[in-house]
């Protein structure tokens, strides 16, 4: 018996993930969890991590700032080694606190509200800061003719929608231009979307910006062109999701977003991890796919490198990493740096024009 006890084998290494899997935006979790299930299952066929399988265990946190501590604090009881998620900015405000007391690494493949960035905690980050985007968004748009801004924001996830406001006004200002009015709606609040609209309108802007999911950005965008406003629109990354295609048809025909992730890119490594994507999933992956499938294979590698050290520390000398597109790294607070693209939707797809 002794012997065949000896043979067990070594207990599974767990890996949490955290997202909204129900709600307006359960778009993005469930692309993330596509990616970071094919990193699992490719960690499994390869051997798993040090011998040891990977189990990757899954909580929806409704993107409800209660219910997604309860997620991370079922996932701390457990133990597992690390957590994928959360996905947007407003869950990641919520759940730190409840990490940091665990003392459990948190990897996000989209969290990038700006004020979340450059801190020493257990939030780490694989693509850059709203600064970035925004600042990148807003030069676009500038050079484009947007001198008059109007911008509407969701506050349900407002960490990241008041942080891509704030950085892409003082963007935008500092190029010679304005952000000349802006108003908050509330997603799955109908009145709210209507009153926002009305609230733009009327300064005649020459761009409006969308500072929302794919859901609400179709919606915002449809009441707009309904209300007579014909001009240039302006979204953000986090609608940049295929059902902002599926969803919005004509109606987002131009729309210009900001996002990290190439679908034209040509190279082999891309190319090979885009016909296995689509043999799992019979489905091409999105940003927060890749973004996911990134961040799990650099806590993976981390995990298998890390040694007696702890896995913060491990994520911060184990890279550079090699992701689905980009080799890219943490900096010292454990924030990503991500190239950028400027798309724009013609004739249904996203197409890279910067």
């Amino acid at each position: 018996m002794s012997l065949l006890g000896g043979c067990a084998p070594p207990e599974p290494l767990r890996l949490g993930f955290i997202g909204g899997l129900t709600g307006r935006s359960a778009d993005l979790a469930e692309s993330g969890h596509k990616g970071t299930l094919l990193a699992v299952e490719q960690a499994n066929a390869a051997g798993g991590i040090a011998g040891r399988k990977v189990e990757l265990v899954v909580r929806d946190d409704g993107q409800n700032p209660e219910m997604a501590v309860r997620a991370l604090e079922e996932l701390a009881a457990l133990r597992v080694d690390a957590v994928i998620g959360p996905l947007t900015s407003a869950m990641a405000v919520a759940v730190l606190p409840a990490a940091e007391k665990a003392g459990l690494v948190l990897v996000s493949p989209t969290v990038t509200a700006s004020p979340l960035s450059g801190k020493d905690d257990q939030l780490f980050k694989v693509v850059s800061s709203t600064r970035e985007h925004a600042s990148h968004s807003a030069k676009y748009a500038y050079a484009q003719g947007a001198r008059r801004v109007a911008a509407v924001y969701d506050l349900g996830n407002s960490a990241y929608t008041r942080a891509w406001l704030t950085d892409f006004r003082e963007a935008l200002v500092a190029l010679g231009g304005a952000v000349v009015v802006d108003a908050a709606f509330t997603s799955g609040d109908d009145p709210s979307y209507l009153n926002a609209v009305n609230t733009l309108v009327p300064d005649r802007p020459d761009t409006i910006l969308l500072i929302a999911n794919a859901v609400d950005t179709v919606r915002l965008l449809l009441i707009a062109r309904k209300q007579g406003f014909a001009a240039r629109a302006v979204g953000v990354s986090w609608a940049a999701t295929e059902q902002l295609i599926e969803l919005g048809g004509r109606t987002v025909e131009g729309l210009i977003l900001l996002q990290y992730f190439n679908r034209d890119d040509t190279s082999p490594r891309y190319q090979a991890f885009l016909a296995t994507y689509r043999a799992r999933f019979k489905e091409d992956p999105g940003f927060s796919s890749i973004a996911a499938y990134d961040a799990t294979r650099a806590t993976l590698l981390a995990i298998g490198k890390r040694g007696k050290e702890p896995l913060k520390q491990a994520l911060l000398t184990a890279g550079p990493y090699e992701g689905a597109q980009d080799t890219w790294n943490f900096d010292r607070f454990g924030d990503g740096q991500r190239k950028a693209y400027v798309t724009i939707v013609r004739d249904g797809r996203f197409v890279n024009v910067q």
